[in-house]
């Protein structure tokens, strides 16, 4: 059992990837993971689980689509907490900043489905050890 804190702001000088994240813990069967954030990720949606966001640094934007295709975008800033309810298609983006997660271990970054396809700058993973 590693029983040493982590601090998150020397995690994310660590690697400089976007939408990469690095599991700085895990909780039962949930991973807590960190990522920078930059420029558009894509549609998807976790069918099974809710998706947390939490802003550590600069702006988070989470654009949703509701089943008659309406599209609407919530803006977080640092400090600001975001659940996206499953089943809830959406499309993170950003002009820059680093956000934490919390999920399940097996919740891959581009879900159970995603429309187009994937840029190079979006990593579809279930998350890499910090």
């Amino acid at each position: 059992m590693d029983v040493k804190p982590v601090n998150l702001t020397a995690a994310l000088a660590s690697f400089a990837d976007v939408y990469d994240p690095r599991i700085v813990a895990r909780v039962n069967d949930y991973d807590v993971r960190i990522a920078h954030a930059a420029g558009e990720h894509v549609w998807h949606v976790h069918a099974d689980t809710d998706e947390f966001f939490l802003v550590l640094d600069g702006r988070f934007d989470v654009a949703l689509r509701d089943a008659a295709g309406r599209e609407s975008t919530v803006t977080l800033h640092q400090g600001d907490v975001f659940v996206v309810p499953k089943g809830t298609e959406h499309k993170p983006s950003s002009p820059g900043g680093s956000i934490l997660m919390f999920e399940p271990s097996t919740t891959l970054t581009t879900g159970d489905w995603h429309e187009g396809a994937i840029p190079d700058h979006v990593h579809s993973t279930t998350g890499t050890q910090l």
